[in-house]
Formats: C-alpha cells, structure tokens, sequence
C-alpha cells in the first residue's frame, strides 16, 4: 500500500482527495501547510506527494525545494487555472507532474499510478536479482536502475525520479548527442507539457548534485541549440 502526503490548506481538497485516494487502496496523509509536512516527512517520508502552491507558512514550492534537498520523492503539483508561471516553475524545480484546479479525482488516481508504476519501474520491486544488462557502467558512473542507485567514483549521488531518467538516458549511450525532444520523452508522458528550459533546469541540478560529489565533474556536455551528451571521460 502506497502512501500519499496531500498537502492543501482547503479542508475540502483534503477531505475529498483523500476518501477518493483511500477508497483506491492508497493510505494517505493531510497536512494544512508545507511547514507541517516537512516536519513529517523527517519522521517518516512517503511515497509520493501531492503539494498545493498556495500555501500558508510554507507554500507548495518552498516545500519542493526543501524536500528536493533531502529526498528522490516524487511530487505532483495542484495549481490553479490562474498559476501558469508557478505550474512551469515547479516542474524547472523538480516536480514530476501537475494538475490544474478543478481537477478530475479520477485523472487523479490514475497520474498517481503512472508516476509511482515509474518510480517502481526505475527502483525494482523486493530482492530482484540484477541483471548484468540493466546496470549501467560508464566510466566512473555506476547507476543501478533496480534499485535507484547512482554512484560517481563509488561516492552515492540522491537523484528524483526525473533526474535518474535523464541521466540514464544519457550514460546509456556515451558519446551520442541526445536532443532536448528526446530527452522530455524519456522523462514525461505525453499529458505533461514542458518547454526546452525545464529540461535544462534538470540537467543544471544533475550537474549541480555530480558536482558536489566531484567539483571537476564535466561528463554532461552541452552542444547549443542540438542537446546533451555524456562522455566517459
């Protein structure tokens, strides 16, 4: 049973998501505010999170950085019709999906399938032996997509679901040249619209993360105006 942490300071969403969630099998979490949730999630992280931008004491992009800081969660944002620039803020930021207010609880359920059937696809399920195909090895990267895990010279690197998606996408083939089209393919479905920009964003954040493991890191290579490759080095 997956658990979900609906965070939304409208009683209403929350009492009303939930029955939904809960009646599809989902074990779920309210919180008012995004400071409430982060304490929260200290103690216990969930599996997926559904935030609301328009909080109080801490909105729902705050939170996605906070968390973005500690912990791969993925995360759908709520938005209104009004929050465009915010909907395209969050996803540079990090957020795996997001829906627009009124939405329909149905769609809901089944964005929450699709992200979390990716999460599960990327992380494996129990103690599923490795394939020797499915690991990928360049250079000093090591990624296991079974079990989520990325390494650069043996040191752990934390990536959201995202984040992973277009790494491996990249490390999978050194050398060739993955354009922007092909890499939003590989880390969206066709009912998440984003633009060029949102996909550097991720590439910045990777770059950022590697680099903080190896200052010198400088496997992904931008080619300006064709895309990104990663080289073994």
């Amino acid at each position: 049973m997956a658990t979900i942490a609906l965070v939304d300071d409208d009683r209403n969403i929350l009492t009303s998501v939930s029955m939904v969630l809960e009646a599809e099998g989902f074990e779920v979490e309210t919180y008012a505010d995004g400071q409430s949730a982060l304490e929260a999630f200290g103690r216990t992280l969930p599996d997926l999170g559904i935030f609301d931008i328009k909080m109080p004491r801490m909105d729902g992009l705050d939170l996605l950085q906070r968390v973005r800081q500690k912990w791969a969660l993925p995360v759908i944002f709520l938005t209104s019709k009004d929050e465009e620039i915010d909907e395209v803020l969050g996803l540079r930021m990090g957020a795996d999906d997001y829906m627009r207010k009124p939405f329909s609880q149905r769609l809901l359920v089944e964005r929450i399938r699709a992200l979390l059937r990716r999460q599960d696809a990327i992380a494996g399920q129990g103690e599923t032996e490795i394939e020797p195909e499915t690991v990928i090895q360049s250079g000093p990267l090591f990624m296991d997509p079974l079990r989520h895990t990325v390494t650069w010279h043996d040191q752990p690197v934390t990536l959201t679901v995202t984040e992973f998606l277009l790494l491996k996408a990249l490390a999978a083939r050194p050398g060739v040249v993955k354009s922007r089209d092909q890499l939003m393919d590989v880390a969206y479905d066709d009912q998440v619209y984003v633009d060029d920009r949102t996909i550097d964003s991720h590439i910045k954040r990777l770059r950022k993360k590697l680099r903080n493991v190896d200052p010198g890191f400088s496997a992904i290579e931008t080619l300006y105006g064709i895309g990104y490759r990663f080289n073994k080095g």
